[in-house]
């Protein structure tokens, strides 16, 4: 037990999509937890998390940094997750070795990453991508090494360009994609999120929504007020 609280966990959360949780330490032990589900994030986030942790037998406080996956997603589902990890860093207060603020990262990034490490890494440019709902895709396009090309975008998948595609969306439109579909990770894992949290490009913290939300303030007051209905009267 003592030697794993001195291993130097991180904490790794990605809400983009499913509910994904993700530990791991200097020894080069990394594990994930996920639940997939993209309806209740709010509610089996937290308690996921102390699963992990618990299974591990470490807590919270013995987490020396975090890192969180700031979409492409959608808005709820991103805020969570983001809110989460950064309350969760700055628990560290007064711990020396905790670094505070949580190290953000393109969630695709580590879809990318995951093929580049695996058994049938790409051999050139290529593109993942993830389900953006509205007959949509978020997406981006990488190099044979992993590295991003540009910014994420989200688009009709007609508009993706003509390359080997992974990720979660890679098998939505198979009439449209056809045998650009490649065989690749199509689920995060945040085990290598946490793993390799140096290895990914820093994405800031800010979530990357691609569009306005459903939701909107409105831009016009409304009046509360009963107006009396005013009649002229003939003399």
């Amino acid at each position: 037990m003592t030697e794993q609280k001195s291993a130097g966990w991180v904490c790794a959360v990605d809400t983009s999509t499913d509910i994904c949780v993700g530990l791991a330490n200097r020894d080069g032990w990394h594990g994930s937890w996920r639940i997939d589900d993209r309806r209740s994030h709010s509610e089996q986030l937290q308690p996921l998390i102390n699963t992990a942790c618990a299974e591990q037998g470490i807590t919270l406080m013995d987490v020396e940094r975090h890192v969180v996956g700031v979409g492409p997603g959608p808005f709820t589902g991103l805020r969570v997750g983001i809110v989460t990890s950064r309350t969760l860093a700055a628990l560290g207060d007064g711990f020396p070795k905790t670094v505070r603020v949580p190290k953000g990262v393109c969630s695709l990034d580590v879809l990318a990453l995951q093929w580049v490490l695996g058994d049938t890494a790409p051999q050139g440019r290529f593109v993942v991508a993830s389900d953006a709902r509205r007959k949509e895709l978020y997406w981006a396009q990488y190099d044979a090494s992993g590295q991003r090309i540009g910014r994420p975008q989200v688009s009709a998948p007609t508009s993706l360009p003509e390359l080997p595609l992974i990720g979660s969306g890679a098998d939505l439109y198979p009439e449209v994609l056809g045998d650009r579909i490649a065989v690749g990770p199509r689920r995060l894992d945040a085990g290598v999120m946490a793993a390799h949290i140096d290895d990914l490009q820093d994405a800031g913290s800010e979530p990357l929504y691609l569009r306005q939300p459903d939701a909107s303030v409105a831009t016009t007051r409304k009046s509360t007020l009963v107006r009396r209905r005013l009649s002229a009267r003939r003399p």
